[in-house]
């Protein structure tokens, strides 16, 4: 038998799958990336350009938009800022507009990176101090 007796039927079959899916892909591709502005990178949704205007006074707004956290690590990292690097107060409704589009838009990632190793998974540091071994002045650190 011709291959291409085989291939018309599955051509047949393939032909009415790859039209449904069509449009699917299009909707899937608008529902999963939102709009972001040119200049900044930042999504565009409410309260963005609050978040914009305020981060970018200081630093980089490629400091916001390449780190991703919690409500309560991006609320600590204000008060961070407020507390060492002169960041001004905000009004408690303009923080939770800002705190509210960061965790929204900026919030965790699950598949960034694994999770941090826990003590015993890591491997003994040989620079530890209390550890067992001791190394002598002029000698290599065991490896």
């Amino acid at each position: 038998m011709n291959i291409r007796n085989y291939a018309r039927p599955l051509l047949r079959a393939a032909i009415p799958v790859a039209v449904c899916l069509v449009p699917l892909s299009g909707w899937a591709a608008s529902q999963s990336t939102p709009e972001t502005d040119p200049d900044s990178g930042m999504v565009i949704a409410e309260n963005w350009q609050v978040v914009k205007a305020n981060c970018s006074a200081c630093h980089s707004i490629k400091l916001v938009t390449q780190n991703h956290g919690s409500r309560a690590h991006w609320e600590y990292l204000i008060r961070w800022m407020q507390d060492t690097q002169g960041l001004w107060e905000f009004q408690p409704e303009m923080e939770d507009n800002i705190l509210d589009y960061l965790a929204t838009y900026y919030g965790p990632k699950s598949d960034a990176r694994r999770a941090p190793l826990l003590p015993s998974q890591r491997p003994k540091n040989p620079y530890d101090s209390d550890s067992d071994k001791t190394v002598s002045a002029g000698t290599e650190p065991p490896a």
